[in-house]
């Protein structure tokens, strides 16, 4: 790449001397030089030319001297590099120059060795700070993309290395998936402005929400998110925090909802489906943009388990993998489910509160799933008993249907 070196001298002579002695530099197309006589033509050639890389300037010249011309250049935006030429005996001006930010000075008359081996050093400093400011750019480019899947202070710390941590390999991951049950409707009935402000709102807090409990955001398809946990960082308590994560998501899932059901808008619940193990993550989207995500069959089930909550009436389905992976897991059994393009039954299960878990209905539910396990003809009257005194349990009524209907056990073919 060729450097433009701007000479600001009044000298007649001077053109043609460093023409001459920079002759090999030019024709090899390693440098260009311009010239301006004051300080004055020097700036209107600046204005003209932004892409000049270094100024070597005179102090004395008629209409703008050079102390004046370095004011100036160090006011702009792109404060250009600068070599001050000056007399020896002028040697005060020469130090209220490099006071005033020049890189270096040479004296008159020039030692063109001298001049050409301080330009070397200005460029290749100038190379340097160019350098510096890509990697910065390249950073801030970097944590901005990140920040959409990552929390900030993950962020921060991949900005530096994105290459090394986000390259596509095999993790173990507990993954989250959310839905909005009848989001659809709302999108065909809701006037653009209302429905856009409802869904950023509710993707900004949804997202806010994962990125405390230091969540990747791997997915934001509309109205559903998909998170992931052990990605990109090991985080050896994953399944604790994804089950943390889905409870508080569906706290504030359940905030929203009752925050626009007071202005008039029928928002859907969050439908919440959890499960872990190993997927193929990071980033796929090759060297045009970022795209941060994760492929497998753990991520499917994870969609899968979400959409049982439509048929069980529950709110959050989390898998026995995870379940089992939680120290002090505070829940309840949901059944075995068969999901969707599966043979194999998954046991799944719902998480609660800590005061719905100490609840008398949960050690009903408990006692009444025991039953049902084995077939017990018991269970149905159990769980009649269960929904005649604690009629809003959809779970409960979800089983007393399934063995009125004549099912047996807790095997739960879902569609």
């Amino acid at each position: 790449m060729t450097a433009t070196i701007l000479v600001v001298d009044d000298e007649p002579d001077l053109e043609a001397l460093i023409l001459q002695k920079f002759r090999r530099q030019v024709r090899e197309g390693l440098v260009s030089f311009m010239f301006a006589r004051d300080g004055l033509e020097a700036l209107q050639s600046l204005e003209e030319h932004p892409h000049v890389d270094l100024v070597v300037s005179d102090i004395n010249m008629p209409r703008m001297d050079g102390l004046s011309l370095l004011a100036k250049l160090q006011e702009a935006e792109d404060k250009k590099s600068t070599i001050i030429v000056s007399a020896y005996s002028d040697m005060s001006n020469i130090r209220t120059a490099m006071n005033r930010g020049a890189f270096d000075f040479v004296t008159k008359p020039i030692d063109f060795a001298d001049l050409e081996v301080t330009i070397d050093k200005t460029l290749r400093h100038i190379e340097t700070l160019r350098q510096a400011r890509r990697r910065q750019a390249e950073a801030e480019r970097a944590h901005a993309s990140l920040s959409r899947y990552f929390s900030p202070a993950l962020a921060k710390r991949l900005a530096a290395s994105v290459g090394d941590s986000t390259e596509v390999t095999w993790r173990d991951v507990a993954v989250i998936f959310t839905d909005i049950t009848g989001f659809t409707s709302l999108v065909e009935a809701a006037a653009p402005e209302l429905l856009g402000e409802l869904l950023n709102e509710y993707v900004a807090g949804m997202t806010d929400v994962v990125f405390a409990h230091e969540g990747t955001v791997a997915k934001v398809i509309g109205d559903a998110i998909e998170v992931l946990f052990n990605a990109p960082s090991d985080q050896p308590d994953y399944a604790t925090r994804a089950v943390a994560c889905a409870r508080e998501l569906d706290a504030w899932g359940e905030a929203f909802r009752e925050r626009w059901r007071a202005r008039d808008v029928n928002f859907g619940a969050t439908r919440i489906g959890v499960h872990a193990g190993p997927a193929l993550v990071g980033n796929f989207g090759g060297s045009r943009f970022f795209d941060y995500t994760a492929y497998g069959d753990t991520i499917n089930t994870a969609a899968r388990l979400e959409v049982a909550n439509k048929f069980l009436g529950t709110r959050i389905c989390v898998s026995a993998t995870v379940v089992n992976a939680v120290e002090n897991f505070m829940g309840r059994p949901v059944g075995d489910l068969v999901l969707r393009g599966r043979s194999e039954p998954l046991r799944a299960y719902e998480p609660l509160s800590a005061s719905s878990f100490g609840a008398p209905a949960t050690s009903q539910y408990g006692d009444a799933f025991a039953k049902l396990e084995p077939g017990d003809a018991n269970a149905m009257p159990a769980f009649a008993a269960l929904v005649g005194s604690h009629a809003e349990d959809p779970l409960a009524n979800f089983h007393l249907k399934r063995l009125l209907n004549g099912a047996k056990g807790v095997r739960i073919q879902l569609e």
